[in-house]
């Protein structure tokens, strides 16, 4: 799957937005990308988990995500290559296994998100995954919008789109400053009666 079929698909789904956006980071944007509303359409999920796994290495034993927003995307990379899929959730602040998930020692694990900006969520899971005993061997994600700075994994990085995508500190935000006031459309502070 090529970026422009991504790109052509996150169209067709509405799953670009445009307006004044605050981002999970707390930094501001004029456009958003919703993949939920990509991954709803669920023959298009199974076409980009597909193309996703493809791009991961061949040896790999599970695929984990953060939650809320990978785990569509991660289940449809685990189904497309016949892994287990497990994923992390928030709790006391830090991403962690619940539901008596547990992670075999020394398993080869992929963490997949639909959309990098800072990499935060992905890093998280990545932690909780090395804490539970697995050995990270890659990362991937629908969308990276992370900018010419993508975030260190500190293992090779997988995105079907790179999408340049501004943004910047509330304080520094063109669009605050012409009145307009941010929302945040994204699952993060969905808990918290925001969204």
């Amino acid at each position: 799957m090529t970026p422009e079929q991504v790109m052509e698909r996150l169209r067709a789904t509405e799953a670009v937005l445009e307006g004044h956006f605050q981002l999970s980071s707390g930094r501001h944007s004029d456009r958003y990308v919703q993949c939920a509303r990509l991954l709803a359409a669920t023959p298009v999920a199974a076409e980009v988990g597909a193309a996703l796994a493809a791009l991961l290495p061949a040896e790999l034993d599970l695929i984990v995500s953060p939650a809320l927003g990978g785990l569509i995307i991660g289940h449809e990379v685990a189904r497309a290559r016949r892994l287990p899929f497990l994923f992390t959730e928030r709790e006391a602040g830090a991403m962690v296994f619940r539901r008596g998930f547990a992670v075999a020692r020394g398993a080869r694990c992929a963490v997949v998100e639909d959309v990098v900006t800072s990499g935060g969520s992905l890093l998280e899971a990545a932690a909780a995954l090395r804490a539970a005993g697995g050995v990270l061997v890659a990362a991937g994600a629908i969308v990276d919008r992370s900018g010419a700075a993508p975030p260190d994994f500190g293992v090779p990085f997988h995105a079907l789109l790179r999408l340049e995508v501004k943004n910047w500190e509330p304080a520094a935000c063109p669009l605050c400053a012409a009145g307009s006031i941010a929302v945040k459309p994204g699952s993060r502070h969905l808990g918290q009666g925001q969204g």
